[in-house]
Parts: C-alpha cells; sequence; structure tokens
C-alpha cells in the first residue's frame, strides 16, 4: 500500500511540473508573441528574443524533470 501513495505523490509532482512547464510557454513564449504581432510593425528586439528563448528553455527543463520524475514510479 505505501508503494501506491508514493506512486500517487509522484504522480502529482509530475503533473505539477508539467502544468509549470506549460505556463512558462503560454507566459512566455506565446503571450508576447501574441502582443508583438498585433503591432503596425512588429519589431523582435534582442532582448525579446533571449527572454522568448529563456521561457522556452524553461518550460524544456520542466517538462523534461516532470517526464523523469515519472521514471521513479514503483510497480
Amino acid at each position: 500500500m505505501p508503494s501506491t501513495i508514493a506512486n500517487e505523490r509522484t504522480k502529482l509532482l509530475a503533473n505539477a511540473l508539467d502544468r509549470a512547464s506549460t505556463a512558462c510557454l503560454a507566459v512566455g513564449v506565446l503571450a508576447p508573441l501574441a502582443a508583438v504581432s498585433h503591432v503596425a510593425a512588429p519589431q523582435f528586439s534582442l532582448g525579446l528574443i533571449v527572454s522568448l528563448i529563456g521561457w522556452f528553455l524553461a518550460a524544456i527543463v520542466l517538462h523534461l524533470r516532470a517526464r523523469r520524475t515519472l521514471g521513479g514510479l514503483r510497480t
């Protein structure tokens, strides 16, 4: 029975990490791109590009961490 509880906690952690990765993607990448695309003459500054890359990498790291966390499930 304890392994069932541990597995559920592991899945909960993995889900939280994956939701955080989705939030990083939405807030840090998609929202700024949507805001820039509604300007008459969109300009992609170096700061914006670095920020987009940073948020995207954070989303990838969190997602991969969630996948790795699921590898810790017990049978």
